[in-house]
């Protein structure tokens, strides 16, 4: 504080709404704005409550982007009998009983490297039929299911992903803004180029122009910034 006043303090005195929102969120380390967006619900951060579902999504954000702390392997080895296994619990503790075992799902989701997780997916899907997310979305609701959505897509494609929450906090009436400037701060600077790649694949339009659309002022300004460029 060598003027006697914080960055922050300066920020939220000299600017307003949702620049300012941006501006301050700017000031978070990545990876705490990786956590933001993971344990980012109906515009909460629940995590920051004593709620019960609070220690599965604390683990869920530190895993899900392969933060080494968070306890994920992040080799690429394949163990073959080990992967009939993980399909195999995974099928046992959704579609094959009553109710869902959280905890089998979550110990298997949240620790297994990439490859191994997406032969599982293909060995789940050839033992039940049904692909994992299709499982996942008629087997739990809720806010646990949107975390292991996450789980699943990040692992086929977190670009994909991000370009999802993207879409779905700008499309229809209004903006879900406080995932729009989390996604777009915690990722301009590490794959903003393959979410812009994806966004246009999936939806048609570019990124910048859906932002360009759905903001204004220096709120849109400073989001274009982060986009990068048309596409």
């Amino acid at each position: 504080l060598e003027y006697g006043r914080s960055l922050e303090d300066d920020i939220r005195s000299d600017t307003s709404f949702m620049f300012q929102r941006v501006l301050v969120t700017l000031r978070v380390p990545p990876l705490m704005a990786f956590c933001l967006v993971a344990v980012s619900l109906d515009s909460q951060v629940f995590c920051l409550n004593s709620a019960p579902q609070c220690s599965w999504m604390l683990s869920f954000s530190l895993v899900c982007f392969s933060h080494p702390q968070g306890g994920r392997d992040e080799g690429n080895y394949l163990d073959d009998a080990l992967m009939r296994q993980d399909a195999q619990e995974l099928y046992e503790a959704g579609e094959k009983k009553w109710g869902t075992d959280e905890v089998k799902f979550l110990s298997i989701l949240c620790s297994r490297n990439r490859n191994h997780l997406l032969h599982v997916f293909d060995e789940y899907k050839r033992i039940s039929q049904k692909d994992i997310e299709q499982s996942i979305k008629s087997e739990t609701s809720g806010s646990f299911e949107d975390a292991l959505l996450a789980i699943v897509k990040c692992m086929r494609n977190k670009p994909a992903y991000f370009a999802e929450r993207l879409y779905k906090s700008m499309k229809g009436l209004g903006t879900d803004d406080s995932t729009l400037i989390r996604v777009m701060v915690s990722r301009a600077e590490i794959d903003m180029l393959d979410i812009r790649a994806n966004f246009k694949r999936l939806y048609g339009k570019s990124l910048y122009s859906f932002i360009k659309g759905d903001t204004s002022g220096d709120y849109r300004k400073v989001l274009l910034i982060l986009c990068g460029g048309d596409d």
